[in-house]
């Protein structure tokens, strides 16, 4: 064993925690280099001075007893309040995962709400029309032609206006079947792209803000005015069926 060994084993030595081998070689070798035996000594002497009952204070009795007290009073209360804690969190969980149910699965459960499903519908009713080469029951681009037309077939009258001059012909018109009712459908079209304008009576008699929307590769604007419910959807751009729904709400 050489010095460097012995520097890293001299407190465990001291301490007498070498195995049997290993405090025999730290002998040999203490006998043989005086540097480490004069260390090993002043370990010795420290130890001893430490030691020492004069340096240490005892604790009266009484204070003993103050002290135990204390805790096992510190342990009852943080014991319940432990408790309550745990009983806390145990019904908390519960009511956390319930909550996470309610907000994730039952809304899958219920389906789509009645606007998406009435989205739906709309898009369902402008892919017929273009399908099943049903575009319109009356083709006219004549709308003395095409509002007379509805009369009989409804409980109310449609508004049909002409948009030719604006760049948005009429087609004609035709009986639809929305949300459990009949409906007006107006056709009209831009180019090559075909817009369907469905009408019928609002069940609130407060106006509704134009909204924006577009599913399946539609564009749809949906509105409220007068006590009517408006629909526009085609699959021309947002900006053109844009201008064509404000020519539209300026006429009607």
């Amino acid at each position: 064993m050489d010095c460097k060994d012995a520097q890293k084993l001299l407190d465990s030595y001291a301490d007498r925690e070498l195995d049997l081998v290993h405090s025999l070689e730290m002998e040999n070798h203490l006998r043989e280099c005086v540097a480490c035996s004069e260390q090993h000594e002043g370990h010795q002497v420290l130890r001893s001075a430490l030691s020492n009952p004069a340096l240490y204070f005892k604790a009266p009795a009484d204070l003993q007893g103050k002290v135990q007290s204390s805790l096992r009073s510190s342990a009852k209360v943080e014991a319940p309040a432990r408790l309550r804690v745990w009983r806390w969190l145990s019904a908390a969980v519960p009511v956390a995962v319930a909550a996470i149910v309610i907000m994730i699965v039952v809304p899958l459960l219920r389906g789509p709400s009645n606007d998406e499903f009435l989205r739906r519908e709309i898009v369902s009713s402008h892919v017929r029309s273009l399908m099943a080469n049903h575009l319109a029951d009356v083709a006219s681009s004549d709308e003395h032609t095409v509002k007379p037309w509805f009369a009989g077939k409804l409980n109310f009258s449609p508004a049909v206006v002409d948009l030719k001059n604006q760049g948005f012909p009429l087609v004609g018109g035709r009986l639809d079947y929305i949300d459990n009712k009949p409906v007006a459908a107006l056709v009209y079209q831009r180019q090559k792209h075909f817009i369907n304008l469905v009408v019928w009576p609002s069940r609130s008699e407060a106006d509704a803000e134009t909204e924006m929307i577009s599913r399946q590769g539609y564009n749809l604007f949906h509105w409220s005015k007068a006590g009517m419910t408006y629909w526009v959807i085609s699959d021309l751009n947002r900006a053109e069926l844009q201008e064509f729904t404000r020519q539209i709400q300026a006429q009607v």
